[in-house]
């Protein structure tokens, strides 16, 4: 592509800090540096014609972990690990509200839910036991008990009679929440560019050389917030993992409300505009999964529909209204990777699923790693 004098000086000349993924993480790095560097000029590329991956794909829970999730964490994480997972996720879900403000997000908080499977009568039975200890580890942050049981008032069908119950768990309008900041980032004067993904990136001392599909360009400073899609640029232990989603037709006298994990979590559904969202599945071949390719599988679609008519919604006829996927980072361990890689680069990716709880916290620590 042959660029204009025009394009070149307005928006790829004297570029103080390029972001690469205009998603959570991305928006609120630029909106951070913004805060912090007032008259810099920021640039964002979005290789998708909306942010891709899973900022825009997610399912908008307000979470941060369920019982089983954290029970499980334990086996591979220490107990202050776990903590600081936690407070991590929950300092930064206060910062996202008090970003973009409640309504602006639609968030409401009408609790998660843990349903087990009649299979699954050992890990009910396990969590039944830890709930206590699970609760003391997380009361210096909650100040109460969170994690509690009840009963199935939901009717829903091959699950334990009870259910575990997160009173602090809410839920959002995820394409509210991404419309709002980058609306907030081109009232700050952010420069974003889409439809323009970056094959790879040079450095010297002074600035880094970015190359696309469309043009090259320099810049003084590159921040790295792509997430699943990470390992393209930088080699860092991170990998994609794909959520497979579903959404129904309306339903009529639909009176399920909250957020619902099922199988650890690799399930989980919710309420919407008289809707079921219903996604996960990647554990069923987390091979054919662990990638950074759009698109469903029939074995995923097959298990999530057949759970939808048999568990969540027995005794209703409802129809699919639409099919998509999202790409998330994933790793060997929970924690993200906020570093300095370079003079000059900088990243900040492996969310973990966990992108509407930490990404404004994650953007906000990234853009704090970089000082010019």
């Amino acid at each position: 592509m042959n660029l204009s004098y025009w394009e070149i000086k307005s928006w790829l000349t004297n570029v103080d800090f390029t972001i690469i993924g205009s998603g959570i993480v991305g928006l609120n790095c630029a909106l951070q540096l913004r805060e912090n560097h007032p008259k810099a000029d920021i640039l964002i590329l979005e290789k998708g014609i909306l942010p891709q991956g899973a900022s825009t794909k997610n399912a908008g829970f307000a979470c941060f972990g369920s019982l089983s999730e954290l029970i499980s964490d334990l086996e591979s994480h220490s107990e202050q690990e776990v903590f600081s997972l936690v407070k991590q996720r929950v300092d930064g879900l206060k910062l996202l509200r008090e970003t973009l403000g409640d309504k602006a997000i639609d968030y409401q908080q009408l609790g998660g839910y843990e349903l087990f499977t009649k299979v699954d009568k050992a890990l009910y039975e396990e969590c039944l036991s830890q709930k206590d200890e699970i609760n003391d580890l997380l009361k210096p942050i909650f100040n109460a008990e969170v994690f509690s049981f009840k009963n199935n008032q939901f009717g829903f069908k091959n699950v334990q009679d009870t259910f575990g119950f997160n009173q602090f768990e809410g839920q959002i309008d995820t394409g509210k929440m991404m419309a709002a900041l980058l609306q907030k980032a081109h009232q700050k004067d952010i420069k974003i560019i889409n439809s323009t993904e970056v094959l790879s990136f040079s450095e010297d001392a002074n600035s880094v050389k970015i190359k696309t599909h469309h043009f090259e360009f320099s810049t003084q400073k590159l921040l790295i917030a792509t997430n699943g899609f990470a390992s393209k640029l930088i080699d860092e232990n991170v990998k994609p993992a794909r959520a497979q989603v579903l959404i129904t037709e309306p339903i009529e006298n639909l009176d399920i409300k909250g957020t619902f994990h099922l199988d650890k979590g690799y399930y989980y559904f919710r309420n919407i505009d008289n809707r079921i969202l219903f996604g996960g599945g990647r554990n069923l071949d987390f091979k054919t999964e662990e990638t950074s390719e759009f698109g469903q599988t029939q074995l995923v679609k097959n298990k999530l529909e057949e759970l939808l008519k048999t568990t969540i919604l027995p005794k209703k006829d409802v129809k699919i209204d639409h099919y998509w996927s999202g790409i998330m980072g994933v790793g060997n361990q929970k924690k993200p990777i906020v570093k300095q890689l370079s003079n000059n680069v900088f990243c900040g990716v492996r969310l973990g699923g966990m992108g509407v709880a930490i990404g404004s916290i994650i953007g906000k620590d990234l853009a704090d790693l970089v000082l010019i």
